[in-house]
């Protein structure tokens, strides 16, 4: 019998959240969108990315977003997501796990997630190093329900896939 500790491929989940604030856009999956408010967050408040991010450290069991980029750091203050996320992509590859598949499910009443898609998924996809067949985004409203039905923000949920290199 082999040694069943090694696995070959895995599979992470990660979520983030942000509040709406004054503006006039927002950053989703490296995208800017124009709405008639953007998120708060310390960075630049990508919640796709901080989703994405926490994914692929999850799947390769290297902790999470905020150890690797803490909000109590100055320099992460208005930081780039999506370098972020290529961060998070590069210390997944030197532990040894390449990414295989990113699926994501964005919860708002706004923006619509269908006219950005393909702009996010190839944004995604070039930061990742996948194909964007291997990248999927989804929008879906809460039906007007709870604190994103009341528009105060939006909610990412991510899985994604590593393979041992």
């Amino acid at each position: 019998m082999g040694n069943t500790s090694r696995v070959d491929s895995r599979v992470g989940i990660g979520y983030d959240s942000h509040r709406f604030g004054p503006g006039d856009a927002l950053i989703l999956g490296g995208v800017r969108i124009p709405a008639v408010q953007a998120l708060v967050g310390h960075s630049d408040a990508d919640a796709i990315c901080h989703a994405v991010t926490d994914a692929l450290l999850g799947a390769a069991a290297l902790g999470d977003i905020g150890a690797l980029f803490p909000d109590t750091d100055p320099a992460n203050k208005g930081r780039d997501s999506i370098a972020m996320l290529g961060a998070a992509v590069q210390r997944a590859r030197d532990a040894g796990w390449i990414p295989g598949n990113v699926d994501i499910t964005v919860i708002c009443e706004e923006p619509k997630i269908g006219p950005h898609r393909n702009a996010i998924r190839a944004r995604l996809a070039a930061a990742i190093g996948l194909d964007v067949d291997a990248v999927s985004v989804k929008g879906k409203t809460n039906e007007g329900m709870g604190w994103i039905g009341r528009n105060e923000g939006i909610a990412v949920i991510a899985v994604a896939s590593v393979t041992r290199r």
